[in-house]
């Protein structure tokens, strides 16, 4: 318990720090070779709908709020909110008569986001302190929830889902965008503290990330995108040798950003699909309730 309390620490320091740049870099181990961060970062949000890029520190690994099928008047939870840049997106999609909340840990992530939504008049997008794995939240208030590279962050993955159950209302889904492995890091990589806040160190297994999820009883799960992750040379080359890269290069190890889809069972879920049935049956030809 210790050693998680302490890497939860790493993180809140480093994010403590970015949160007060000007320019935050990538997610992923903060390499200053600038021309290769497309590699390891979010996808383009320039196209989204919503987008603020004052409030995109550029921490993220995909483009969550695009795929989380978000409903006008939606109760939105976005977990590990930073700036405030996936809420802003979710308030697009949920409008004026829904309601966006930020998750986050760090005091100045927190406050930076409160200004941006301030500057801005969004009176139904507020930001909350607290961990994720221990939400601020009462049970069944999302109708969805989305995160961006922020569970890989967290020591106990299991816990985290376990409140992403608890928080979504019945027949509730989420989108999650996160970093995942297959194979093994080298353990250079793997114990390095600063990997560890760069989101790489702290993935688990594709299988096992899946696994924790069907586990908790979600259903309905998918990979709504995969894309992998090339870790650049400049990176590389401050935790290993010249041999160890090239084996790792050659190697079978993956490194995917994922963004998976799934939904709590639920009335909702089984309200909306009996909707669907019925207005098919209604409105069929000469049908007397139409």
């Amino acid at each position: 318990m210790k050693q998680d309390e302490k890497l939860k620490q790493i993180v809140k320091d480093k994010y403590d720090q970015l949160a007060k740049s000007e320019q935050a870099g990538p997610c992923c181990g903060g390499a200053p070779d600038r021309n290769k961060v497309y590699n390891i970062m979010m996808d383009d949000y320039s196209e989204v709908e919503g987008y603020e890029p004052d409030a995109d520190l550029g921490l993220g690994c995909g483009l969550p709020t695009k795929f989380a099928r978000i409903s006008k008047g939606d109760t939105v939870i976005d977990l590990g909110s930073g700036a405030g840049n996936d809420c802003f997106v979710a308030r697009y999609e949920t409008g004026p008569e829904g309601k966006v909340i930020g998750i986050d840990f760090t005091g100045s992530m927190i406050q930076r986001a409160r200004l941006n939504t301030e500057k801005r008049g969004f009176n139904n997008v507020e930001f909350r302190q607290g961990d994720i794995d221990n939400m601020p939240v009462n049970d069944n208030v999302a109708d969805v929830i989305v995160s961006n590279c922020v569970l890989n962050l967290v020591p106990d993955k299991s816990q985290v889902i376990s409140e992403i159950f608890r928080v979504l209302k019945p027949g509730g889904h989420f989108s999650i965008s996160d970093i995942v492995m297959v194979g093994k890091l080298p353990e250079a990589l793997r114990k390095d503290a600063e990997m560890y806040a760069g989101c790489v160190a702290g993935a688990i297994q594709k299988s096992e990330y899946l696994g924790l999820i069907e586990a908790q009883g979600f259903q309905n799960i998918k990979l709504q995108k995969e894309k992998t992750i090339t870790l650049p040379e400049s990176l590389l080359e401050k935790y290993l040798g010249k041999e160890e890269r090239a084996a790792f290069m050659k190697g079978s190890t993956g490194i995917f950003s994922i963004t998976v889809y799934a939904e709590k069972p639920g009335e909702k879920i089984m309200a909306e699909n009996h909707k669907a049935e019925t207005a098919a049956d209604c409105c069929a030809p000469k049908s007397p309730c139409c």
